[in-house]
């Protein structure tokens, strides 16, 4: 199976395990990776983390199935789904982060970067391109002009640049992507939710945002981090 899941407590950790192609993506194994992300999410998870096996996060899409435009259009679907799901994603990354791998990275709410990482999109080398949602996210997260840089001259950066420019948020390895995970899903998940929903909406007034505002603001969580903040504890969130 090139997709692996482990669990620990409220967090699961994915791992793609196709090193014989660096952790490149087929179809196949797109779809394996989305039917895991639905069951992580399913089973209750509070925190994802998605990572590559054996020093490489992702080197892209295996270029086998490149010849049309459909698994292009099958991938935005899945990477809005990630982009999307209500509890936080980290991406811990090591090695190749290519092409699609910078993709899955991008689709993610915060990126633990490995000394090793490389990044690129490589798009002006095969003379193809990737959607605008993908362009969107990677200014978003590196900056307008990383992001010129990458895909107008096929530029390589490393991770230095990833923390000089912000596209990292944790300098480490998967250890510190967990122990990340595992301090953010102690926090109140409705809070977590209805934020990410607030920064994935365009500017202006928004209703799924003004109504996860109303649930926070009504919940049981708020009560309880009121009482533990009062009896000076470590509150206890359960989501509702």
């Amino acid at each position: 199976m090139p997709i692996h899941t482990q669990r620990h407590d409220a967090v699961t950790v994915l791992t793609i395990d196709r090193t014989h192609r660096r952790n490149a993506l087929d179809l196949e194994t797109l779809e394996e990776l989305h039917a895991a992300v639905v069951a992580a999410v399913d089973s209750g998870a509070r925190v994802l983390v998605l990572t590559g096996a054996e020093g490489h996060f992702c080197a892209g899409a295996d270029l086998k199935e490149l010849e049309d435009v459909s698994f292009t259009e099958r991938l935005a679907q899945v990477l809005r789904h990630l982009a999307a799901v209500p509890i936080t994603t980290i991406a811990a990354i090591s090695g190749s982060c290519m092409g699609l791998g910078m993709q899955l990275a991008v689709a993610c709410d915060l990126r633990v970067v490995d000394g090793d990482a490389r990044f690129a999109v490589p798009v002006a080398r095969l003379g193809l391109m990737v959607d605008k949602w993908t362009l969107d996210r990677v200014a978003r997260c590196w900056g307008e002009g990383a992001a010129r840089h990458m895909v107008l001259t096929a530029a390589v950066l490393d991770g230095d640049d990833a923390w000089r420019l912000g596209f990292a948020q944790v300098r480490g390895d998967l250890d510190a992507a967990v122990e990340l995970a595992t301090a953010t899903a102690r926090l109140a998940p409705l809070t977590q939710a209805g934020s990410k929903a607030g920064m994935l909406a365009g500017p202006g007034p928004d209703p799924d945002y003004e109504a996860a505002f109303a649930r926070a603001w009504a919940s049981e969580d708020l009560a309880e981090g009121q009482r533990a903040f009062g009896e000076r504890r470590s509150p206890s969130f359960v989501g509702r």
